[in-house]
């Protein structure tokens, strides 16, 4: 595979980065994954605005200009025969002193990488997955909001504690808050249904401040769908008309089981009736046509 590293097209083996990159040595560095769409990436501007406010927080000068981006992500595509791609965007602090810096990071690490997206088989139904309850609880923001970082230890417990248990294909874990509130899956974030209401947890519970979670929301309300962001509990979850997780690789994924164990007592919970339910559906085809119709492809 070939590699975009600091603006240039690289073969992955001769991308070559500083082990005094303070990325490496202290997880000093902020990523974004996204999708694209017709060979253009698809929210975008979202995406770098994440980047740009994690990199100004965290004293990085980066600056991720739009068309630059869009422009390193169609070469690499090309450069690796693919017409669309999963892309994910790495910012680095850059090489440093050994110790803790003293003053901002001038030259950060650019890295662009980009493989293949996974297969999709339109023609059947939105089966549900799996969502199962861990014991690994969502740590707390690294700052008032949580960074999309290269700390991404929490989250790989969390990964380790869900594969540990053997689950079926496609299954996500979910994190509570130390509070026992609902949080976020490993990957995704987490909306449910009762009543006709869309539920998803807020940003102060520590979750990840998602770029598809966020146009999700949008678009159910534009729609006419009420949105509730707040604290939930699993209880509430438990009772839910239907569920989805959504990140921007996947979109939105139906989740029609829960399982896990809670109080010491193992339960397995189905949701809807093993597909995507009527909302899931609706607001994935008004997803998929936003994405579509924001880069001109039918």
């Amino acid at each position: 595979m070939k590699v975009g590293l600091n603006g240039s097209v690289k073969e992955a083996s001769e991308a070559v980065i500083s082990v005094y990159d303070h990325g490496f040595l202290y997880g000093l560095g902020l990523f974004e994954t996204f999708r694209t769409y017709g060979g253009l990436p698809y929210l975008l501007d979202r995406h770098l605005g994440r980047l740009q406010a994690g990199c100004d927080q965290l004293g990085i000068q980066y600056r991720g200009e739009q068309k630059r981006i869009t422009e390193q992500v169609t070469e690499l595509l090309a450069a690796n025969g693919l017409s669309d791609g999963y892309v994910r965007l790495t910012v680095s602090a850059g090489e440093g002193e050994l110790g803790l810096p003293t003053g901002d990071y001038e030259r950060p690490t650019e890295l662009l990488l980009v493989k293949s997206l996974p297969p999709v088989d339109k023609s059947a139904p939105m089966q549900g997955r799996e969502l199962r309850l861990l014991q690994t609880r969502r740590n707390t923001p690294e700052g008032e909001v949580r960074f999309k970082s290269l700390h991404y230890m929490n989250n790989m417990i969390a990964k380790r504690e869900l594969l540990a248990s053997s689950p079926p294909a496609g299954a996500e874990g979910l994190m509570l808050t130390k509070e026992g509130w609902l949080a976020e899956g490993i990957v995704s974030n987490l909306f449910y249904v009762k009543d006709g209401v869309l539920y998803t947890p807020s940003i102060d519970t520590g979750i990840l401040p998602g770029v598809t979670r966020g146009r999700v929301i949008e678009l159910a309300r534009e729609a006419g769908h009420p949105v509730q962001e707040g604290h939930f509990t699993w209880e509430e979850l438990v009772r839910a008309d239907e569920i989805w997780m959504t990140n921007s690789i996947q979109e939105l994924i139906p989740i029609s089981a829960l399982s896990g164990n809670e109080n010491g007592r193992s339960m397995a919970i189905q949701i809807s009736d093993g597909c995507a339910g009527e909302l899931t559906r609706s607001l994935l085809g008004l997803y998929q046509a936003d994405a579509s119709g924001h880069v001109g492809i039918e």
